[in-house]
């Protein structure tokens, strides 16, 4: 079951023109997010969803879509999924596709997971402040780490320092305080990280915007990554060039960023 172009529709495939720019090109925009109760749920955040892809499109000088589809449609797919992926064409058409929690979510959130530093150059994301549909580098990275027995890849720039995840922003905590790598073009600005850095300063938490070199890296105590569908994730392996090592972690740490979340 998906949505596509203002229709329900039971099935699994979906038809496209040959010279689709979207099948082309990947020439598309999109945003995945986790349904709480409602679209309009505070933690849905569908406002801010839509207010990605709205600025993304003019950006883009593409299309906008009909919003107001792209609500009806999103509201069907609820009914069924609490995970909606929301894509726009560059002609405006909307296509929602709906998928389950992963089944061992918990137990990635309580006892944290291994992730592979992908230091190649081939790994990065090319437009990497915006979610289009170009995430090869991203999910080749995700296929290589599950190769190595890893459940997330860190990605890194031309001089070694961590950006974000195949899938999410990372987050650290050291010397008192939280770290989180800047929102300079390179990586994605994530909703939920947007979230997070205006609530723990709201508790009165130091949250800092810095480059993740190789010294800041040494001196975290503890490791994670976070978006809006998978909440707060610990890394207590980092995986590098096949060599699982162990990371000073605490992952009760991260339990005050979980609190966000409910």
């Amino acid at each position: 079951m998906f949505w596509y172009n203002g229709k329900l529709i039971s099935g699994n495939s979906i038809e496209l023109a040959i010279d689709d720019p979207g099948l082309i090109y990947g020439a598309t925009v999109f945003t995945t997010f986790r349904i709480y109760q409602s679209l309009d749920n505070t933690l849905t955040d569908w406002q801010g969803h839509c207010d990605r892809l709205r600025t993304t499109l003019e950006d883009f000088g593409w299309q906008q879509p009909d919003w107001q589809g792209l609500r009806q449609g999103a509201e069907a797919m609820a009914e069924h999924f609490p995970v909606l992926r929301a894509v726009i064409f560059a002609n405006g058409r909307e296509w929602i596709t709906g998928r389950q929690l992963p089944p061992d979510l918990q137990e990635r959130q309580q006892q944290g997971i291994t992730a592979w530093l992908a230091n190649q150059s081939m790994f990065r994301r090319p437009l990497a402040a915006y979610k289009t549909a170009n995430y090869l580098p991203a999910w080749l990275a995700l296929q290589q780490a599950q190769k190595l027995g890893a459940k997330e890849a860190i990605l890194v720039d031309e001089a070694g320092n961590w950006l974000e995840t195949s899938t999410g922003n990372l987050w650290g905590w050291g010397q008192g305080k939280w770290q989180t790598p800047p929102v300079d073009g390179r990586i994605l600005p994530g909703l939920g990280r947007s979230h997070l850095v205006n609530w723990l300063r709201n508790q009165g938490e130091t949250v800092e915007e810095r480059l993740w070199d190789q010294n800041l890296v040494a001196n975290l105590e503890a490791i994670a990554y976070t978006n809006s569908v998978m909440q707060v994730i610990p890394i207590h392996t980092i995986v590098n060039q096949e060599t699982p090592t162990p990371y000073p972690h605490s992952i009760s740490k991260f339990q005050q960023l979980q609190k966000f979340f409910g």
